[in-house]
């Protein structure tokens, strides 16, 4: 069967790329009801920018005798290929991109003028996504391209089969984000993991998943469905560890809340350490496996 093609596509259009490289700016930012020196722009990427980039994702050699334009272009295009693009707008998107362009400006400058740019960045994209009759959106820590008018779903498992490969292989990402040293990726890694898990067992059931994103109504579906909750009738310890469980799972969605690169700007945003970022993914890992054995036991 052939692969339903990408709706990141579309962010191949000339001028978008332009705008994701840094190319273009949209004037300077207001604050406090004056322009300030901050140009509302994507960090621009350099070769060497976009050659550390590429890196990360294993594709630093496609970069020889290309400008930058092309260099991003195709990048971005085997990332869909390779069905990894998601990763790589969270990551051009990602506060640690914006070193260069704000690490000068008081910290509570930096927070406000990160959010406002990416709002406005991802806005003049949409001017352009228009003409095609979709937007691109943020939707907790995920970013998807809907059609407008249409109803954000955080995740659509029925384009591909959920296993221990696939919770392998994002694992596996994880830890190279931690080994990296992207906490904030790796975190959005495993609430993802969850999410995709559980919204695959739940159409296995022939039930539709939540669309509101929230991973503890999800989890809630879930239960429900594969009849998980504790009982007086099984053993106190195994009732021990599904309760632990759902703690893990109430963690992990709050620190996407506080601490992931979903969200990265606030007050309550809190530094990731590197054992604190591979607990989570051992933990979402754990709580996938176990998720996924429950319903090929139901199976």
């Amino acid at each position: 069967m052939l692969q339903e093609k990408s709706k990141f596509e579309l962010l191949l259009d000339e001028r978008i790329i332009h705008i994701l490289d840094g190319d273009i700016n949209f004037g300077k930012l207001v604050i406090n009801g004056a322009n300030s020196n901050i140009t509302i722009s994507m960090p621009y990427l350099t070769s060497q920018a976009l050659y550390d980039i590429a890196a990360k994702f294993g594709m630093n050699n496609i970069c020889y005798g290309q400008n930058r334009y092309e260099y991003l272009y195709n990048l971005l295009s085997l990332c869909i290929q390779r069905e990894c693009e998601m990763d790589l707008i969270v990551l051009l998107f990602s506060k640690k991109q914006f070193v260069s362009k704000l690490i000068k400006q008081p910290r509570g400058i930096v927070e406000y003028a990160y959010s406002e740019i990416v709002k406005a960045v991802i806005k003049q994209i949409n001017h352009i996504l228009y003409f095609y009759d979709n937007e691109l959106v943020q939707n907790g820590d995920v970013f998807v391209i809907r059609e407008l008018s249409s109803i954000v779903r955080a995740y659509t498992p029925s384009l591909k089969i959920i296993d221990r490969k696939y919770i392998k292989d994002m694992s596996d990402r994880a830890i190279k984000d931690i080994l990296d040293g992207y906490y904030d990726s790796a975190i959005t890694k495993s609430r993802t993991l969850l999410e995709e898990v559980f919204c695959y067992v739940i159409e296995k059931k022939g039930n539709k998943p939540s669309e509101s994103g929230d991973i503890g109504k999800l989890y809630n579906q879930v239960k429900q469905l594969y009849n998980m909750h504790q009982s007086k009738d099984i053993d106190k310890r195994i009732n021990g560890l599904l309760s632990g469980l759902e703690k893990i799972l109430s963690a992990i969605a709050e620190m996407r809340n506080k601490g992931s690169d979903a969200h990265g700007v606030g007050e309550k945003r809190i530094k990731i350490a590197d054992h604190h970022a591979r607990l989570f993914v051992n933990s979402a890992i754990i709580m996938a496996d176990f998720i996924l054995s429950v319903s090929e036991k139901a199976s």
